[in-house]
């Protein structure tokens, strides 16, 4: 029996092929869904099973693609918000004989109302579970969200609780295997490791510690998640079923001309905020290509054309890649000379970056044109507040802009710059003119406090 974890950087979303005697399943397929099908070939494999432990809100699901270039069938829970058109329904109490692999079916309710795990037995030993694919149930050091249903809190949270404990059921030898690792959306209390098994998770996770069903709910129910705008087309393209990704991952090289004459309605800077500061196209948004999955949703449009300027081709494909997962596909190309362009005359914007003491000579001026704006999560600005600032989450900020003073100085600060040099950058594009960040941000203001 063999187990293969594969890992969609970004997203941190994990994926499973699980293997024995020449046959395999997937589980949680990603949309460029090619490496399952090579890595089943290498180890003599074929692909028979398909399963999704529930709708994915955060990526493009590649089930659908995956069936039709194998022949196997999707299998995805009951209960979902809408019918799954590519897939067939497994409930409690199925199993499936993959070699000397037994997969059994669990509902595991709360974190969606479709949400399945997958317990894994070896039929060839009489140990209980070897290991269960968790999903987005039970991660390393965490617990799955609880807030898609938000007229259903606490229902849905005591749900979460007990499948919590249907898992616990498996036994403390049994290896949990999530869907996503740290990083991820869909949880912010996961450990930086993808390998743990439910005794542990049962003696350190802070979630599973709580045993009572009623303090457990009270305190997912006051948890803050984020619901970025994009998540609403991932939900509409799992039920319908996604498209393959391109084939060819490297965007169209462009040129200054070409860029010029791409026809983009975003242009995104793919490029370190450093790079970003110092010299960038004018009305650029500022998203690094590690942040693209985490923030390009809250700016963009499923159907907006999509220029990137990148250090490299090889930063453009790995941007495109991320927003290709994400449902953004119309990419026209890539620039990448942004510094030899400016050097040959080709006008360019910058970003100010200012320090922990020009922050607090403006607080002590106490001018009325100025606004510190604070971009952090919420649970951070409850953590460490700062007084004197104006929260507004980055993500929030593709709407509630409009509540802002356009004529206004404003500095942004997160907790290191880079969320800032993101939200600056939309508030440029928006006609916010007198936008600088605070570089450092939060562990500044504590350094120069210590």
């Amino acid at each position: 029996m063999i187990i293969e974890t594969i890992k969609t950087e970004g997203l941190s979303q994990l994926s499973y092929l699980v293997g024995s005697n020449g046959a395999a399943v997937v589980i949680d397929p990603q949309r460029d869904c090619d490496t399952y099908i090579q890595r089943a070939r290498a180890r003599g494999m074929q692909i028979t099973h398909i399963f999704e432990t529930h709708r994915n809100e955060d990526f493009i699901s590649g089930a659908p693609v995956l069936a039709e270039l194998t022949g196997a069938k999707v299998w995805h829970g009951p209960n979902p918000a809408a019918p799954v058109r590519y897939a067939e329904t497994t409930r409690e109490g199925d199993s499936f004989d993959i070699g000397a692999a037994r997969i059994c079916v669990l509902e595991t309710p709360g974190h969606t109302d479709d949400h399945l795990a997958f317990a894994l037995f070896d039929s060839e030993f009489d140990q209980g579970a070897v290991g269960v694919f968790t999903g987005d149930a039970l991660f390393v050091g965490d617990v799955g969200r609880t807030d898609f249903y938000p007229d259903r809190a606490r229902e849905v949270s005591g749900l979460l609780f007990d499948s919590l404990r249907k898992l616990e059921k498996l036994g403390d030898q049994t290896i949990i295997y999530p869907a996503h690792g740290a990083g991820s959306v869909c949880g912010a209390g996961m450990a930086d490791r993808e390998f743990s098994t439910i005794g542990h998770e049962r003696t350190n996770n802070p979630s599973m510690k709580i045993t009572d069903r009623d303090e457990f709910i009270a305190t997912k129910v006051a948890e803050n998640h984020y619901l970025p705008p994009y998540f609403s087309t991932m939900e509409r393209l799992n039920v319908e079923g996604g498209s393959a990704m391109p084939h060819i991952a490297m965007p169209v090289p462009l040129d200054l001309a070409g860029l010029k004459k791409a026809g983009a309605d975003y242009v995104i800077d793919t490029r370190s905020v450093a790079a970003f500061a110092g010299a960038h196209w004018p009305g650029a948004l500022c998203i690094p290509a590690g942040m693209i999955t985490a923030f390009a949703g809250w700016f963009l449009q499923e159907t907006d054309r999509i220029a990137l300027v990148s250090e490299s081709m090889d930063e453009a494909c790995v941007a495109a890649t991320h927003l290709r997962r994400t449902g953004f596909d119309h990419i026209v190309g890539a620039f990448t000379n942004m510094v030899g362009s400016v050097a040959n005359g080709q006008d360019f914007a910058s970003m100010s970056l200012v320090d922990v003491a020009c922050v607090k000579a403006r607080m002590t001026e106490q001018s009325g044109d100025w606004t510190l704006l604070d971009v952090r999560a919420a649970d951070e600005v409850d953590a460490y507040p700062i007084e004197a600032a104006r929260h507004i989450y980055v993500g929030h900020l593709n709407k509630h802009w409009r509540d802002l003073d356009p004529t206004r100085a404003y500095t942004v600060m997160c907790a290191s710059g880079a969320r800032a040099s993101v939200a600056a950058g939309w508030l440029k594009t928006q006609g916010f003119d007198r936008v600088d960040v605070f570089l450092g941000s939060v562990g500044a203001w504590k350094a120069d406090a210590d």
